[in-house]
């Protein structure tokens, strides 16, 4: 019999200030698996920051790096943060059709709270409100038809979320699962 290929335990997606890099820290730190966070991969093999990478060469570079490094990341042992945007890319919804993915839901009230909608957020930087809002808006029923878990993360400790998601993570079953 084969080696199974490997795979990550979770994978978090969600909208900018929902916790997934926070809590796949702490989820992987709790698991005792790695962490890799796409975002930072991206960055790391271009070397340059996305807010660079979307002035100098535009969203559909960096979307196209944002695929590979999503590619790179599922196949790891670990827990797997996506970029907020990653999931609306219909290659890469198609690569998490079969994986344990955690939607981490967020109000803009608690996001405001976590990123305070500085200049690093490209697709936020002109009235960040308004383009969160309307970002949500349209990325929500991509988040809920891909989450296998869906997990509020507003005004909870990272330990609190840890807990539901591990909680929802056991809770799949049979065909819950994927």
């Amino acid at each position: 019999m084969a080696d199974q290929p490997a795979r990550p335990v979770a994978v978090l997606i969600g909208p900018p200030g929902a916790g997934k890099t926070t809590v796949g820290c702490a989820l992987a730190q709790v698991l005792g698996v790695d962490f890799v966070d796409t975002d930072a991969l991206v960055e790391t093999t271009s070397g340059r920051v996305i807010s660079d990478i979307f002035v100098e060469d535009g969203e559909p570079a960096f979307r196209e790096l944002e695929l590979e490094a999503t590619r790179s990341a599922l196949g790891t042992p670990g827990v797997v943060a996506l970029g907020g945007g990653a999931p609306m890319q219909p290659a890469i919804a198609e690569l998490l059709a079969d994986h344990k993915v955690v939607f981490l839901d967020v109000t803009i009230a608690h996001a405001a709270k976590r990123i305070g909608f500085d200049g690093s957020r490209p697709l936020l930087a002109v009235n960040p409100r308004a383009a969160w809002t309307k970002m949500m808006g349209e990325r929500r029923p991509t988040y809920e038809r891909l989450g296998t878990v869906r997990v509020d993360t507003g005004d909870r400790t990272p330990e609190e979320i840890v807990d539901d998601v591990r909680a929802g993570l056991t809770g799949l079953t049979g065909a819950d699962q994927r």
